[in-house]
């Protein structure tokens, strides 16, 4: 960006981009789809990039390379686990986009970064972005990741996060249909490094990730109690089975870890009635299907097979992966029953678990508002019936 264009964007970071655009008239002097960009990039930035946004001078890409890339928050979990390597000196990042995982990696790590890029204006934009967030003498490549890999020295680290559309803009979840495919080239990958560190979609079924990729690590990772990725660590010694991370990067960071053999031979009672308290596991946990294993080890009981909803008398442990409400009612799910516990214009939260109406359906049948202090789980219990229970969260 040249100055003029610089003090503009910094003048209107906080204006509304659609004004702007619709005035661009009054400031000819001006790109103003250029600055239209910058500041709309700067603006998610904000949440989603708080170093990015705190740094002057960074340049950010179209819309579209905003909203494929990673977050601060999940690209610092990645570089955990990078600086968690025995050696991680040199680093590849195949698929580098806007380099958010690679910049939070070669950050923390130190290492020699090689990021390799397809799009030649991504790349200046990546190049000059490195720079000021303090990663020195990266090496850009733009290129394929399929025509790079083969030319690559030996690496500590690669990582790569197959693009999830097709080549008309639709989303695709099956490893198959990203680009790369990282399974024709995944014998190349662990040639070529000590350990390759794979993004996958949170789509994607665990039980067929584990089968097909020689996982060492697998991580379920989940922002603010929603599932956003699937990492797949490979490569490195390998002891057992693959080691299962359910994480949640919440107010209160939580890691559950398990093997699939663990959770095959984990008993898993089920409760004849609903207890004092509920537990609802975090979107990681049930991502990587943890349903026998949590039960296990927190002694709860579940309230149906199909239903993933927990419930116990009392609570020692404090580092429970998810929610704890304190039951208050059950009551059969119609609008006299719960009118009857919460008011005439009853308004709460609502969820549904194992239950033949989805949500919007069952909040109009029972005239629920959204919002309030209460939490209603409309769900099976073991006997085959439909409840309603009613719930505060535990602080």
């Amino acid at each position: 960006m040249d100055a003029a264009l610089q003090e503009f964007v910094k003048a209107h970071r906080g204006d509304d981009v659609r004004q702007l655009a619709l005035q661009g008239q009054r400031w000819p002097e001006i790109d103003i789809r250029a600055a239209v960009v910058q500041i709309q990039g700067w603006q998610a930035a904000r949440a989603k990039l708080p170093l990015w946004a705190a740094t002057e001078g960074i340049v950010f890409p179209e819309h579209i390379a905003m909203e494929q890339c990673s977050s601060q928050r999940t690209g610092e979990y990645k570089a955990g686990l990078a600086v968690a390597l025995t050696h991680c000196e040199r680093l590849t990042d195949l698929t580098g986009g806007f380099g958010v995982d690679a910049t939070m990696m070669a950050r923390r790590t130190g290492a020699r970064l090689t990021l390799v890029e397809p799009q030649e204006a991504l790349c200046r934009i990546v190049a000059g972005n490195l720079r000021l967030l303090g990663v020195a003498g990266a090496r850009m490549v733009c290129g394929q990741a399929e025509a790079v890999l083969p030319t690559l020295p030996h690496q500590d680290l690669i990582y790569i996060d197959p693009s999830r559309r097709d080549r008309h803009g639709g989303r695709v979840a099956a490893l198959c249909d990203c680009r790369p495919d990282v399974g024709a080239l995944l014998p190349q990958l662990l040639e070529r490094a000590e350990h390759v560190l794979l993004k996958l979609s949170p789509m994607l079924d665990l039980t067929e990730v584990l089968r097909t990729l020689p996982a060492r690590e697998v991580h379920a990772v989940s922002v603010e109690g929603e599932c956003k990725e699937l990492l797949v660590l490979m490569g490195g010694a390998q002891e057992g089975e693959p080691i299962v991370h359910c994480v949640n990067l919440g107010r209160r960071t939580t890691d559950f870890t398990f093997t699939r053999r663990e959770e095959r031979e984990a008993v898993c009672p089920i409760a004849d009635e609903v207890g004092t308290l509920l537990l609802e596991p975090d979107a990681s946990v049930m991502k990587a299907a943890a349903f026998r294993t949590i039960a296990a080890r927190f002694a709860l009981k579940k309230l149906h097979p199909n239903s993933h909803l927990y419930t116990t008398e009392a609570m020692a442990a404090t580092d429970f992966p998810g929610r704890i409400f304190r039951v208050e009612a059950t009551c059969a799910p119609t609008r006299r029953a719960v009118q009857a516990l919460l008011g005439k214009k009853p308004a709460a939260h609502l969820s549904v678990r194992n239950f033949p109406l989805p949500t919007d359906a069952l909040r109009c049948k029972l005239g629920l508002r959204e919002g309030g202090y209460k939490f209603l789980f409309a769900t099976t219990l073991c006997d085959g019936s439909r409840r309603i229970i009613v719930c505060s969260p535990l602080a």
